[in-house]
């Protein structure tokens, strides 16, 4: 190690500058203490510095008194070979001959970021959930991943990679079908849903309740339709589709006027109206190839209206987000910087502007003017140029944190009851909008990225990258929060009773509408008084070995004895090797390719090779990933009949070398889930000599702080979902408390590698004397980690099996025997540099394997291969015996149910949500005249809560002179008619206050649009007389249920005008505008205007699709 770069010589120079003292510790004086005391029972006898092992015993257990030092805890877990099943381990026969060793556990783990997680049957902070599908293994999810939810009254339906597929909600309960089922692999506990033939990738989705429809968008540029109502089987097939865009749809929304808008890259936003669907919809599975070419031609293209001698008023980003404002009948298109704003009848543009809120002027080009070869030309310099972009901008930010822009991005956009706009954007910023785009201001209530929102009532419920939900009202206060996901979370979706969250791993989780509340806490202790029903139970042997090679290369030999000798029965393997490679030019280029995402090396891929070959990879073991830094290499092989259980491998790395920015010396980890429990495997080389003791813990403090996990390139496929988090910042606000790394959140951490702690206090002939006679309990006194740990400066309440091996550095290469140690000038004192450390989730030395203790574990072996002499350290190893507790999630989510249908929870749930408050609505009747404006009020009585209402239009009919009965259909979502005005549609009602809704005919031709030049007013209504019915939907502002009212509205061309029950449309209008007790009070005639609106009466589903 002498002669290497990071080595004592070598490193000095990036030690320049720091103390060469070592630290004030109490653990110093005491070993003079303990010095004297061994001169009278240990050095009375004359010793010989002869190590050879034929001088040494072979029970190495007998030199060892365990009474004499009470810092070492017996384990609290019982003989292994009592346990019925060693899972994974190909023989386990000679498990009878391990007992588990007794540890060292270090001190200061109590608290802060080095406590153990808080784990139960049931999450004590959060609400109790419905885990419509539990989270999959990422492995699993290739080419399947979800990214996308929406809901309808009854379903659940979710956008994949492959196609779409759909939960009924009201098998939500039901038992998954398990492994071995009838599902793919992935989704064995998940709720029984369907799937749909395969498809290219969706990317969006949108429903359409009036028509039992549910639209999706995909990466091919295909907008499909789904019914509802089929029978399903899987798989099922698709109804009406088209190519809609060049490239992906990357949003959809229906607007309030039934016509389906979708926008793509570069700014693309069409407009499908809805004559042409329906029109397409009505024709036969034959006529297909004609329904799709009827919508394709029938489309409105936004960009090119608004497109003047090249010169575009919008953005020619991609289109982020479409939002159906249906208050005021308007179109909210979102790019990442930018906003435009459109009239949803007359398609109109009203307004540009960016998300600061100021107006703009766009002068973007058109791409169809320019010359092909040059915008080719101008793509492939813009490529390149981007490209040395990135790479600086990925060296940059790890400094600098990411350019502003890149801060400010919108994600998403939601509408709430009050008519207000809320965005959400990359810095967690969340910004209030006003209808025409004015920014209102704006709330900082989380430092993560906000990816989805979705609202119920006078709620908000905003998903951020960080897993959190938070719940807010309508004056931006937060009224909730907790941490649903261990991953972002990418779509929120209200359905039933329930708000759905969508993670990026594929889990789905169902949060009541009553939570948090009082019913939590009843579900909480029910659910978790059935702890035993779900629990299941599971035993694992994992191997841990590290090994310092030295730059050089191992025989197989030395591969077998130290590995391959002791992996019969162990499941899972995970090696750390340090100096795989060093010298100055390779860690410059393996720095400088950090920055541009590469790692690896030809030597590194060698000893992954080998290291295969001794553990026979393919046959018994599947390496599942692995992760280099400069010299620094950590690879981890799962047993294949395991392999089932463990996934969602992720990597990370952090550089300790050389202003933290070199990989000389640092760590590399790995993070995989095993039976639904987190753990994560780090392998470390520390700062060298020995009075750099205070380096060495500076760099774990820094290394352990600052891991992140991410999908390594060497890790198994799939989609990387590891974000740098602050899981500890509180869900309720920012920053208040102390930010949690992600390493302090897994159930087991295992800490290994070259430590680089050495002996003090102690000559170099004094430790070859100890080691000559094994007085390790001796040695173990002068050890600088066991005294560091024990002040709980580093590896804070971490464990260490008892040391019985002599220590592993430093040697003489290819020197067999103890006598190798180090004899030349420098005489380096021979140290336990090589260490295996960990943490499970015990928070006390004694506990026992449950769902509130998940992970225990135990060290049946712990040595070093001291006949292995590649290197000047000797490799060690330790296997561990690890007890895992989880939650079988399918028959969890079955007790759930159970309960949640329970009278008296049901009682209890209804009681909170199911309450309307007393409204009345006037008329009923309303008749228009060409041009004319009507008023309808609508009065909440309660004196205690809100009402929130919504107007829809269920369906419009040609007036009939032959008695035949008015045939009403709905246009897309319940849209309005295009002569018929609406305004606001939808709001809030305070207590004893009222509202008055204008309905106003408007003329449809006022637009006209057109398609290569062809008038586009075939779908205009003729000048027949029409009826339509409005439905007015009231519920409270946090009501599960609602109360609806139809008001049927004629609109007549001609000069006569229809009777409705005596009165003229002009009286009506004059009544509505007086007293509302004027209408109570008036004769029965008017009575049937007037609509009481009751809590008990006619209570609908909140999805009455609105």
């Amino acid at each position: 190690m002498d002669d290497r770069i990071d080595d004592d010589d070598k490193d000095k120079e990036s030690l320049a500058g720091l103390s060469s003292l070592p630290p004030h510790r109490k653990a110093h004086s005491y070993s003079q203490q303990l010095r004297g005391t061994s001169t009278h029972k240990r050095h009375h006898q004359v010793r010989k510095h002869s190590l050879d092992d034929s001088r040494i015993s072979n029970n190495i257990d007998s030199f060892y008194d365990s009474d004499s030092d009470d810092d070492f805890f017996p384990h609290s877990s019982t003989n292994p070979a009592a346990d019925e099943y060693i899972e994974g381990g190909g023989n386990s026969d000679d498990s009878s001959q391990y007992q588990p060793l007794q540890e060292f556990i270090g001190s200061g783990g109590g608290t802060g970021i080095f406590k153990a997680p808080i784990r139960a049957a049931v999450h004590p902070g959060r609400p109790p959930c419905l885990e419509l599908r539990p989270h999959p293994l990422r492995e699993t999810q290739v080419g399947k991943f979800l990214r996308n939810i929406a809901c309808t009254e009854t379903q659940l339906w979710a956008g994949q990679e492959s196609g779409v597929r759909v939960w009924e909600l009201q098998n939500g309960y039901e038992p998954g079908c398990g492994l071995g089922g009838k599902v793919r692999r992935g989704d064995e506990d998940a709720a029984p849903f369907y799937e749909s033939a395969d498809t290219s990738p969706t990317l969006c989705l949108a429903v359409d309740n009036a028509n039992r429809l549910v639209w999706s968008g995909h990466k091919d540029g295909k907008i499909r339709s789904w019914k509802m109502d089929q029978q399903f089987s899987t798989p099922f097939k698709e109804g009406l589709s088209w190519q809609a865009h060049r490239g992906p749809v990357l949003a959809m929304v229906i607007s309030s006027y039934g016509d389906l808008w979708s926008g793509s890259e570069g700014g693309v936003i069409k407009i499908w109206p809805w004559e042409s669907v329906e029109k397409s919809l009505s024709l036969s599975p034959e006529e297909r190839h004609m329904a799709a070419l009827l919508v394709e031609r029938s489309f409105i293209d936004l960009r090119s209206q608004v497109t003047v001698n090249g010169v575009c008023s919008i953005s020619s980003q991609e289109v982020k987000c479409l939002l159906s404002d249906h208050v005021r009948a308007r179109v909210w298109c979102a790019g990442p910087l930018s906003f435009s704003l459109w009239d949803a009848r007359t398609k109109d543009l009203l307004k540009v502007f960016n998300i600061d809120g100021q107006a703009e002027n766009r002068v973007d080009m058109s791409s169809v003017q320019q010359d092909q070869a040059v915008e080719d030309e101008m793509k492939r310099s813009r490529n390149a140029i981007m490209g040395a972009a990135d790479a600086v901008r990925r060296v940059a930010t790890k400094g600098a944190g990411a350019f502003v822009e890149d801060t400010k991005r919108t994600e998403a956009l939601v509408q709430t009851s009050d008519g207000m706009i809320w965005s959400g954007c990359t810095n967690g910023l969340l910004v209030q909008w006003d209808g025409s785009g004015t920014r209102l201001q704006d709330f900082n209530r989380h430092p993560c990225a906000v990816q989805c929102f979705c609202t119920f009532g006078t709620r908000i419920y905003v998903g951020y990258v960080s897993g959190i939900i938070q719940i807010l009202d309508l004056e931006g206060n937060i009224i909730a929060g907790w941490v649903a996901h261990n991953s972002p979370m990418i779509k929120l979706a209200v359905g039933n009773v329930n708000v759905f969250s969508l993670a990026t791993h594929g889990g789905i989780r169902g949060w009541n509408i009553a939570s948090p509340g009082s019913v939590d806490n009843i579900i909480r202790s029910e659910l978790a008084g059935k702890e035993l029903i779900y629990t299941r139970r599971h035993n694992i042997r994992i191997l841990i070995g590290t090994w310092n090679v030295g730059q050089g290369r191992a025989s197989q030999d030395s591969l077998l004895s130290w590995l391959g000798s002791i992996v019969s029965d162990v499941g899972i393997v995970v090696v750390g090797l340090q100096e795989v490679e060093m010298g100055a030019g390779f860690l410059a280029m393996s720095a400088a390719k950090e920055t541009v995402g590469l790692e690896g090396s030809a030597m590194g891929q060698w000893w992954l090779d080998t290291i295969g070959k001794a553990l026979e990879e393919g046959k018994a073991f599947e390496r599942m990933g692995s992760r280099q830094l400069a010299g620094l290499l950590i690879s981890l092989w799962v047993r294949k009949n395991l392999r089932k259980h463990v996934g969602d491998i992720d990597a990370g790395a952090v550089p300790c070398g050389f202003g933290r920015a070199i990989g000389n010396k640092g760590g590399v980890g790995l993070r995989i889930r095993v039976y639904d429990r987190i753990m994560c495997f780090v392998n470390c080389h520390l700062a060298a000599h020995l009075e750099a003791v205070n380096r060495r813990n500076a760099d774990f403090d820094h290394i352990y702080r600052n891991m992140v996990f991410s999908r390594s390139n060497n890790a198994a496929a799939g989609v990387s979902t590891a974000v740098h988090m602050l899981r500890g910042t509180n869900a309720m606000g920012v920053n208040s408390e102390e930010p949690k790394p992600e390493l302090s959140e897994a159930d087991m951490v295992v800490f290994f590698g070259d430590f680089n702690y050495r002996l003090f206090g102690i000559s170099y002939d004094e430790a070859r004397d100890f080691v000559s006679q094994r007085c390790f309990d001796w040695l173990r006194e002068k050890d600088q980690l066991r005294a560091e740990m024990k002040a709980g400066k580093v590896f804070q309440g971490m464990r260490e099996a008892l040391i019985k091996f002599p220590p592993t550095y430093k040697f003489e290469r290819h020197q067999a025997g103890l006598g190798g140690y180090d004899s030349g000038e420098k005489k380096r004192i021979p140290a336990w540099c090589d260490r295996i450390i960990y943490r499970d989730t015990r928070s006390a030395p004694v506990s026992e394997c449950n769902l509130d203790c998940p992970v225990v574990s135990s060290i049946l072996q712990y040595d070093a291969c001291m006949d292995v002499t590649d290197s000047d350290h000797k490799p060690v190893r330790c296997k561990f015996n690890v007890k895992i507790s989880h939650a079988d999630r399918s028959i969890r989510r079955k007790e759930f149910g159970q309960i949640m249908t329970s009278n008296e929870i049901s009682r209890s749930i209804l009681e909170e949500l199911s309450y309307v408050p007393e409204s009345a609505v006037s008329p009923d009747n309303i008749v228009l005249q060409n041009q004319e404006t009507s008023l309808l009020l609508i009065t909440n009585r309660s004196a205690k809560d809100k009402a929130v209402y919504k107007i829809t239009c269920e369906g419009q009919s040609i007036v009939k002179n032959d008695g035949q009965a008015p045939d009403y259909s709905p246009r897309g979502a319940f849209g309005f008619p295009r002569w018929l005005e609406v305004t606001p549609a939808a709001g809030i009602i305070k207590p004893e206050q009222n509202v008055e809704v204008s309905i106003r005919h408007e003329d449809p031709h006022t637009s006209e649009e057109s398609v290569d030049g062809i008038p586009q007013n075939w779908w205009s209504e003729d000048t027949r007389d029409k009826e339509v019915i409005l439905v007015v939907h009231v519920q409270g502002s946090s009501s599960i249920q609602t109360c609806s009212q139809k008001i049927h509205l004629r609109h007549c061309f001609t000069a006569k005008t229809a009777r409705i029950d005596s009165k003229s449309n002009s009286a009506r209008r004059n009544q509505v505008r007086g007293s509302s007790l004027l209408v109570v009070d008036a004769a029965p005639s008017a009575l049937k205007g007037l609509a009481n609106l009751k809590g008990h009466q006619d209570l609908k589903n909140l999805h009455r699709p609105w």
